[in-house]
């Protein structure tokens, strides 16, 4: 499979790439499971992590997949940099392509920034989220836990829960479930499912109709109340109560055997209660496992520019 220079989205990815980068993290998943914890594909190069939004998993995850293919790992501390003297993205890039770097990890609030940063820059740009935009990686690993557990995707069903309307996880979710031959069901407050959703996605109206079409993996979306600067539901309770896992409805997913994922972070109470956490067929934590094989899959495949 060529290379490519920059991972910005799932849509432009072709069936033929994600299935490469899915496949890529099979035996890098082995490897850090078991006795070796780092190989040298990456060796001489440097990942920069530039987080202008806060993060814990999805760092944390590019600086361990970095480390284990033995690259060197520069975090960027936004908060202490002279971008809040007013320094613009490209003045720091202008900076940042004068340490030389391989690539950069890039998260920020404004939908198409990774893809900016990626036009003025030699290094490969991964974007690990912009804005409502995209958030690649999420969608990559959660593609290989899913396959881990169903083996072929093809027919089988999704049903992505929450706030759609402000989630990048669930555009890029949805679109690589897609591709890969799922079905994929929306739910979530009316206010909160954006009008203009992709003709793939089907959109329900309550949960009790989303559990009757009997999808094969409920996907639970994390309330994004710093995203939202309109009040779109009366309370967390009442969001609970209405689209959140239950104890009722966990009881009738459970009966169900139908599996479980969140990319975190989980608001207990909200989404979910406690019993779902210690589900069996709740796959959240080796989501979190997987983000690691998949973002060594992703560092090994892209290619900076040479000079």
């Amino acid at each position: 499979m060529e290379p490519r220079k920059d991972l910005l989205d799932i849509a432009s990815l072709t069936l033929e790439e994600i299935e490469f980068v899915l496949k890529t993290a099979g035996p890098f998943k082995e490897l850090f499971t078991k006795s070796i914890k780092k190989v040298p594909p990456l060796r001489g190069k440097t990942v920069l992590t530039l987080f202008y939004e806060p993060s814990t998993r999805t760092r944390s995850s590019f600086e361990i997949a970095a480390k284990r293919v033995s690259a060197d790992v520069t975090n960027f501390a936004v908060s202490s940099s002279s971008v809040v003297k007013g320094e613009s993205i490209l003045d720091t890039i202008d900076t940042l392509q004068a340490m030389k770097c391989d690539y950069v990890v890039v998260r920020h609030g404004a939908a198409g920034v990774p893809n900016m940063i990626a036009k003025h820059t030699k290094a490969s740009v991964l974007n690990a989220g912009d804005g409502f935009h995209a958030h690649p990686t999420q969608a990559l690993l959660d593609a290989f836990t899913l396959r881990e557990t169903f083996g072929s995707l093809t027919g089988k069903k999704i049903l992505i829960v929450g706030d759609i309307l402000h989630s990048r996880v669930a555009r890029s979710v949805g679109r690589i479930c897609e591709k890969l031959g799922m079905q994929v069901g929306v739910l979530g407050p009316g206010s909160l499912i954006p009008k203009s959703r992709p003709s793939f996605m089907r959109m329900f109206h309550s949960f009790e109709d989303a559990l009757d079409w009997k999808p094969d993996t409920v996907y639970l979306l994390r309330v994004q109340l710093e995203r939202q600067k309109d009040q779109f539901f009366p309370s967390l309770n009442e969001y609970h109560n209405v689209y959140g896992l239950t104890d009722e409805r966990f009881r009738r997913l459970e009966s169900e055997g139908t599996w479980v994922m969140h990319p975190g972070p989980v608001n207990r109470g909200v989404e979910l209660g406690d019993a779902v956490m210690n589900y069996e067929r709740t796959l959240i934590n080796q989501q979190v496992e997987n983000g690691i094989a998949v973002r060594m899959a992703a560092l090994y495949w892209l290619k900076p520019q040479t000079t």
